[in-house]
């Protein structure tokens, strides 16, 4: 990014944003005034930071049509004209009087645990905002520090029952997964003979009593998360779906415990097993729901560590090695072989080819020169290169992605939990029905005490969320166990969800649809020069080269059983080919402009040079003692599966799209052959997540398909983003479905196990609440004075068992699948 003396920066908090629409809308807003070169606008920090022209636009002018849109801003003074080349300050965690503080929250099982977090931080004098993310397990707030700091702030968190952190490693996260991973086997393990045990009886009439001995252990140890989670959601005025389940296993082995001892009569039976395997249930969801915590940040580490942590400056006193993030701009930075650029900047001085296949997903290396702009993070693969600093820290291009996929991935909507949202009707009406039950039949119609407190119980146990609580988490551990099988993973349940609604699919085409590696497809000969001659004297040369290019021209003389000579003399010339004597003879293997630099004539193939070009096939030209001998055509083939996938995602309505890097004419030539929808060629690698943005702005249902970090931000952005197995694991931790295979033909397979997962999830849904709307009535004894018809607690418990067994089964069916895959 360029830095003019015309150019201010101003940071305006915007309040009133609540989701990435917003945040698109504040965006078109600023960017539509007259002199707004740039909005980058935050909807985690509520604020949006605008580099403008003061002679076109003020700050003035961006409150008021942001207020007019119904938003609220608080400007702050703009910064001062900054010099040419001056380096660009880093974002302010202080801006004027506010302070923003970002901090870890551990403790929270529900958003509406996040709720209750926000609803009392807002209590404290002097905040401003206050962001609280379940799924991030994090805290964002902005606030005057005269009024509160970050131990009021802590302890508020602490008072509403959670525990606040500054941060939490990779460690930690771990740790959690260990933790719930060895709960969940204590509680299995003990909870495994209770149900043989309600029928077999080993001991006699003591069996009973060691039932009750394996329940209480699991429901006072393994099952205490949830009495902890229910009272701390009560103490704050909510219900989440701890309630529930505290609710459930409560009412079951509180039952059972009395009619162990007789309180129920001699015919009280027991069903210890319900409650203990709903917490042995709900423990496996909480042990893949601590695994897969974290895997943003881990991504966005993964991509920063990229970047190297040492530069080598020019200096007065030679060459010196610094920290990079001592780097300043216009400093002079020497990149050798091999290394990575530390910094953003300009070639100055010497000649190269440089990787940046990790930041645009194309493999084929760019050639650099004087005044040719290189990325931090890539590769310098030969020759010494002086390049002049020009975007350093947080403003280069790798620190940009970076930003982007932090922004994208905090725009995704938090999971939406139907039982928690539920909860909070579903508990109270039980609660209500069940006192009342027990105070109609005791007091209205006049029946024992027995009588009506048993009916009260069946209502608790019949209601019981266990069919609403395994309904989800059935059929997506079915389904993802089906999908693992075939190389698919689903990396969020959302997905599942949200997958049906998929409309426009975006493929990546380098290393997606193509296979990453080059090939020799055309060898075109001058007369008189046979096929072998013409690739003996490229691979003579070629085969000293490290190159993309040259490697596979050395395989595909390999593959036809061509001898490679020996050549002296080498000098290969960065990025444009090599020189070297063969026999006595000097040969020239490279460019067309490294053959103009040696004389030699590219005219009389110039025209089938074109045509292969136009097909957006790379060129080497080969020569001998200034005579051409011919050229070879190498190009990044497509994947034999490509075309079929196209052709069954069109079955199932989806519309396709090539998003490349590559000409528009080359771009064309693909979709002609794998017969793609839509065309989105010359698209840089940090336009693609504003490609993915502007058909979502469309309407449209966005998924992304790609492998390199450049698909990173893409892949966030999108509402389902698809990552090559393949491919790098920055964009495999961003993407919600991972082709473990890197098989393409998986992104169908994907989609279509996924429409299946969620037609099984509404259909277990919809049971889990027939049963309810039907058993609730039953258990409350509506059919009683007519039909006579009543359910006992026991049976009541029966019922419950049924309608999880139900479930289950409906989710297994989805394991018929596996050989249709």
């Amino acid at each position: 990014m360029t830095i003019t003396v015309a150019r201010c920066e101003i940071v305006l908090p915007v309040g009133g944003m609540s989701c990435q629409k917003c945040v698109r809308k504040v965006t078109d807003l600023l960017t539509g005034l007259d002199g707004v070169d740039q909005a980058r606008v935050s909807l985690e920090q509520e604020e949006a930071r605008i580099f403008y022209d003061p002679a076109l636009s003020g700050p003035t002018d961006m409150e008021a049509v942001l207020v007019k849109a119904g938003f609220h801003v608080a400007p702050k003074d703009a910064s001062p004209p900054p010099e040419i080349a001056a380096t660009p300050l880093p974002s302010p965690e202080r801006a004027g009087e506010t302070e923003r503080l970002s901090f870890a929250i551990r403790g929270m099982h529900c958003a509406n645990c996040a709720g209750s977090i926000e609803k009392k931080l807002r209590s404290l004098a002097g905040v401003q905002s206050v962001r609280v993310s379940y799924a991030g397990e994090s805290g964002s707030v902005a606030f005057h520090p005269g009024q509160s700091g970050r131990e009021e702030i802590f302890q508020a968190v602490r008072d509403v029952g959670y525990q606040p952190l500054p941060a939490v490693g990779a460690e930690d996260l771990e740790k959690e997964a260990r933790l719930e991973r060895n709960w969940l086997i204590y509680a299995a393990v003990l909870t495994a003979p209770i149900m043989p045990l309600m029928w077999w009886h080993p001991f006699g009439a003591a069996t009973m009593w060691v039932m009750a001995a394996l329940a209480t252990l699991v429901q006072f140890s393994a099952g205490l998360i949830f009495y902890r989670g229910a009272w701390t959601s009560l103490k704050n005025a909510s219900t989440n779906m701890d309630v529930l389940v505290a609710m459930g296993i409560s009412a079951a082995y509180f039952y059972s415990v009395f009619a162990a001892f007789g309180w129920f009569g001699a015919e009280g039976e027991v069903f210890f097993e319900t409650g203990a395997m709903l917490i042995v249930f709900i423990r496996f969801g909480k042990w893949l729901e601590a695994r897969a915590k974290g895997k943003a940040g881990q991504a966005l580490r993964a991509l920063l560590r990229l970047q190297p942590d040492e530069a080598v400056v020019q200096c007065a006193e030679g060459e010196k090695k610094i920290a990079a993030a001592a780097v300043r701009v216009d400093d002079r930075v020497v990149v050798r072989a091999g290394e990575k650029f530390p910094i953003d900047g300009v070639v100055e001085e010497g000649a190269s080819a440089v990787d940046e296949s990790m930041l645009t997903g194309e493999s084929a290396p760019v050639a650099k020169e004087p005044g040719s702009e290189v990325a931090g993070g890539t590769i310098n693969l030969s020759g010494r290169l002086l390049v002049r600093a020009t975007r350093v820290g947080e403003e280069t291009a790798l620190a940009q992605i970076a930003r982007l996929i932090a922004e994208a991935q905090a725009d995704k909507a938090p999971i939406q939990r139907m039982a928690d949202t539920v909860s909070n009707y579903f508990v109270p009406a039980v609660v209500s029905i069940a006192l009342l039950t027990f105070f109609i039949w005791r007091y209205a119609a006049g029946a024992e005490f027995l009588f009506a407190f048993k009916l009260a119980i069946a209502v608790l146990v019949i209601a019981c969320p266990c069919a609403l609580g395994l309904a989800t988490p059935t059929a997506i551990m079915v389904g993802s166990s089906v999908g693992l099988s075939a190389g698919i993973l689903f990396k969020r349940a959302t997905v599942l969800e949200n997958i049906s609604r998929l409309d426009v699919l975006l493929f990546d085409k380098t290393g997606t649809l193509t296979q990453g590696k080059f090939a020799v497809t055309d060898l075109v000969t001058m007369a008189g020069v046979t096929r072998q001659d013409l690739l003996t004297s490229a691979v003579a040369a070629e085969a000293a080269s490290s190159h993309p290019l040259a490697w596979a021209v050395v395989q595909s003389a390999n593959q036809e059983g061509v001898t490679i000579p020996a050549v002296a003399a080498v000098r290969e010339h960065g990025g444009h080919g090599l020189v070297c004597t063969l026999d006595g003879a000097r040969l020239v293997v490279g460019n067309e402009r490294l053959l103009r630099e040696e004389k030699v004539d590219p005219q009389p193939l110039r025209e089938r040079a074109e045509a292969l070009a136009a097909e957006g096939k790379s060129l080497i030209h080969v020569a001998r003692d200034g005579s051409l001998l011919g050229l070879i055509a190498l190009a990044d083939t497509l994947k034999p599966e490509a075309a079929a996938t196209i052709g069954e995602l069109k079955k199932l309505r989806i519309t396709t799209a090539l998003i490349t890097g590559d000409r528009r004419t080359v771009a064309e030539a693909v979709g002609r052959q794998l017969a793609i929808d839509l065309i989105e060629a010359e698209v840089l690698p940090e336009e693609k997540e504003k490609v993915v943005r502007r058909y979502q702005e469309q309407g449209r249902f966005v998924g992304m398909v790609g492998d390199g970090i450049n698909d990173a931000p893409a892949l966030a952005r999108a509402d389902i983003g698809i990552a090559i197995g393949s491919g790098t694991d920055v964009a495999k931790e961003t993407g919600d479905i991972v082709l473990i295979k890197g098989d393409i033909r998986d992104v169908e397979r994907g989609i279509r196990l996924g429409r299946r997962t969620l037609t099984k999830i509404k259909q277990n849904l919809f049971w889990a609440f027939f049963y309810n709307i039907v058993g609730i009535p039953v258990a409350a004894g509506v059919f009683y004075p007519v039909f006579g018809l009543i359910l006992r607690p026991e049976f009541a418990g029966l019922a419950m068992a049924f309608s999880s067994v139900s479930v289950v089964t409906n989710s297994l069916l989805l394991n018929r699948l596996r050989k249709r895959l």
